[in-house]
């Protein structure tokens, strides 16, 4: 389920603290989710109205920071991390994101983004490395077309880092009650 779904396509989503909670509460309350073992909420990145109203609303077992390794994103990346702490909520690890692009042709590899950021971050705030994921234009292709690459190419190594991360963050969970 997303947002998207409930709004105009090139519509923007401008809401603020109770829109947000109540189209949060929508989502979580009235959507036939079925039996779940986990939900994944994907929040833009800050500490914002999102942010504080689905931490201080819902019971959230464990946050995810994904950040590219460019220094502006690992600021945003930094407070929303320490935003989680004050208001209680585990954060598991961190992802680094976009942390490698491959060429097609000849194999080399650059960061276009940094190389460590996302990980001298950890350790700055004692967490851990979940994975990383590359700049991979499967990825793109794949996740345009409907058919994510976990999906349409599971064997492929943008699969598999995926796979990891998703494993480190089960790892890192409590156990659902039986």
């Amino acid at each position: 389920m997303s947002m998207g779904f409930l709004i105009e396509e090139t519509a923007p989503v401008v809401w603020r603290g109770l829109m947000v909670m109540s189209a949060v509460e929508k989502l979580l309350r009235q959507v036939d989710w079925g039996q779940l073992d986990y939900l994944v909420i994907d929040m833009p990145p800050g500490t914002g109205d999102v942010q504080l109203s689905v931490s201080q609303n819902i019971p959230i077992a464990g946050a995810v920071i994904i950040s590219t390794p460019q220094d502006v994103a690992l600021l945003d990346a930094r407070k929303g991390a320490e935003m989680f702490r004050k208001v209680h909520v585990p954060v598991l690890g961190l992802v680094q994101n976009m942390s490698v692009f491959q060429c097609p042709k000849c194999k080399h590899e650059t960061h276009i983004f940094g190389a460590d950021g996302v990980r001298d971050l950890a350790k700055t705030l004692g967490l851990d490395i979940l994975g990383d994921i590359p700049l991979h234009v499967n990825i793109r292709e794949t996740c345009d077309s409907g058919q994510p690459v976990v999906i349409s190419q599971p064997q492929s190594d943008a699969a598999k880092a995926y796979l990891k991360i998703a494993m480190e963050i089960v790892r890192r969970l409590p156990v659902p009650p039986t």
